[in-house]
């Protein structure tokens, strides 16, 4: 599923990892001054202030659906963590290996198991990844195993598919591993956005693995 102008209607439609790598491809050379500005897309820098709130953020941190970076180059004490960024798109990754910004990138599939050992992270932040046509809530599980006991994560989820596309349920299903758990909502884009998406919401979750 190649498009040649990839956009966010796009992005929605997609249907399995195969759809996911071919759009990103195509997506990741104008991606930050194509669809970032076009769109006001905020969501990245909102989910780097919060990790900013928590001082127990620690390395190393798992940057999930890195993509090209964003997230991680929002984060204000990013120069005293070691960060990976993990991605399915090795081209997005390039883009965010060309701003200097990880210390490995890890081209990988978050609804396949990941060649990572149990325990390996102190924290785990994601945004724009957990949404429909993308990253579904069965990937809680494995990011949940890489994580050490007592590890934050900062994760945004698309609040329209939060309950319908299983999360809610999800972590009421986790709540014996972890804790703490907190929700802020945000807007996902700025004014500058199209009238069609202006108002979509993402929920930040907050929470300590036990």
């Amino acid at each position: 599923m190649t498009k040649k102008n990839p956009n966010l209607e796009t992005a929605y439609a997609l249907q399995s990892p195969a759809d996911n790598q071919a759009l990103y491809a195509d997506w990741s050379e104008t991606y930050d001054e194509g669809f970032v500005k076009d769109m006001d897309y905020r969501l990245p820098m909102l989910v780097a202030l919060v990790c900013a709130e928590h001082p127990q953020l620690a390395s190393p941190v798992l940057d999930v659906g890195a993509g090209t970076g964003l997230l991680t180059q929002n984060i204000p004490m990013r120069g005293t963590l070691e960060i990976d960024g993990l991605d399915i798109s090795p081209e997005m990754l390039e883009v965010a290996q060309s701003k200097g910004l990880y210390r490995h990138a890890i081209v990988a599939d978050l609804t396949q198991p990941l060649e990572i050992a149990d325990n390996t992270y102190g924290s785990v932040v994601s945004s724009g990844t957990f949404t429909h046509g993308h990253v579904g809530p069965d990937a809680m599980d494995e990011i949940l195993r890489i994580a050490k006991q007592g590890a934050l994560f900062v994760l945004a989820i698309n609040a329209a598919h939060f309950v319908d596309r299983g999360f809610e349920a999800k972590f009421a299903a986790l709540a014996p591993q972890i804790d703490n758990l907190q929700h802020q909502i945000v807007q996902i884009y700025g004014l500058g956005a199209d009238e069609a998406h202006r108002e979509d919401t993402a929920r930040i979750v907050i929470f300590t693995k036990r």
